[in-house]
């Protein structure tokens, strides 16, 4: 043993054998996933990776920022939170946006990662509820001066609405009849809240999904559920145009005055939207498009 740690000294001090000069390897920016302990149990694998899924990533290197593929970033990103976040539990965002803030570079990085991923209105893991953990931290970071935080401050305005768990925001409607009533006045167990343009090729598809669903149409029959169709803009020709596309047993209606719009009462900026209300109108699922989804919280809230 001392004549191993004596010779690794002399090498080290430069006698005795000149070592080979070693090649150099430039520095590789893709992305490393981590590994969980093969032996532990899949909850224990999961929360593992919550917690060391960035062990791999050097957010002190500001070179990553540009020489990292964006796509590349923005799947392992989403890997992280479909996989190993969850919809409702905001921390592990926390503590990946205390990481990044090791520079202004890094941290705008992964508020960009983050928007695309949790806020693109086409992104399939949206999450209101996971990006407000994103926008808090933009607010209460120093490196942000009172003008830059003027666009998180809005964002957070809007994404803090109509939260799972919370009562929706009330609106009034105006049917096909012309008449005029608020959302609250609704007393079936379940409302959905389903926001749309009608001409809008992905509004198609919801519309037949939910005209579709076996859950949604026993429901119905059994006066348990109401699908109120809300059009959000001012243009009530392309409204009639397309009156004969919902069924007759949906409540289908306008919003007089874009009060939604005009009040940040509902994101209207993603159409189509979904949201399912329980009889007490606390959200059950928020800005959806997924009628699967909604399907699934009706069969376990509708026992």
């Amino acid at each position: 043993m001392r004549a191993t740690i004596f010779a690794l000294i002399l090498i080290f001090f430069g006698f005795g054998c000149t070592p080979k000069p070693k090649k150099h390897t430039p520095k590789s920016y893709h992305f490393r996933f981590v590994e969980a302990p093969a032996m532990a149990t899949e909850e224990q694998q999961v929360a593992y990776m919550r917690d060391h899924f960035w062990d791999k990533f050097d957010f002190a290197d500001t070179l990553y920022t540009t020489k990292a593929d964006t796509t590349e970033m923005m799947r392992a990103y989403a890997a992280y939170v479909a996989n190993f976040v969850g919809p409702l539990n905001q921390e592990p965002i926390r503590k990946l946006m205390k990481r990044a803030s090791v520079s202004k570079k890094m941290f705008d990085y992964f508020v960009m990662l983050a928007e695309k991923v949790l806020h693109y209105p086409n992104s399939p893991y949206r999450s209101d509820e996971l990006y407000i953990a994103v926008l808090e931290a933009q607010l209460a970071s120093p490196y942000y001066d009172k003008y830059e935080k003027m666009a998180p401050e809005y964002d957070l305005r809007v994404v803090s609405q109509n939260r799972i768990g919370q009562s929706a925001n009330d609106f009034d409607y105006t049917d096909r009849t012309g008449r005029t009533r608020n959302m609250y006045s609704l007393k079936n167990d379940f409302v959905i809240v389903y926001i749309n343009n009608p001409g809008c090729a992905m509004c198609r598809d919801i519309t037949e999904a939910l005209k579709q669903s076996p859950i949604i149409s026993d429901l119905q029959q059994q006066g348990r559920l109401k699908v109120l169709a809300i059009y959000p803009d001012e243009n009530l020709d392309e409204w009639h145009k397309h009156l004969s596309d919902m069924p007759a047993e949906w409540i289908n209606g306008y919003d007089r005055g874009c009060r939604i719009e005009r009040e940040n009462l509902y994101n209207v900026s993603a159409i189509p939207a979904l949201y399912l209300l329980d009889k007490e109108k606390k959200v059950l699922v928020k800005d959806s498009t997924n009628v699967g989804e909604i399907e699934a919280q009706l069969m376990a809230n509708s026992q």
